[in-house]
């Protein structure tokens, strides 16, 4: 029986996770989850805070595919 959702994709090593930052703000990043349920790495800057989409668990890091994280 399917549920229709997709496997998840491999979590991202521990080594590249400690070097990864945000290329607006150079913020660590953390794990997220966005409003669609699709995974995404966040930012911990508390005056800018931004989300980047992983994608086939790839993290785009592109500031142009980054979302404005409201605190709603």
């Amino acid at each position: 029986m399917s549920t229709g959702q997709r496997p998840a994709p491999p979590a991202l090593e521990p080594w590249l996770r400690d070097i990864l930052r945000c290329p607006v703000t150079g913020a660590t990043l953390v794990d997220g989850v966005g409003p669609d349920g699709t995974p995404e790495l966040v930012s911990t800057d508390p005056e800018q805070p931004l989300a980047y989409p992983v994608r086939d668990g790839i993290p785009v890091l592109l500031a142009g595919d980054a979302r404005r994280v409201d605190d709603t």
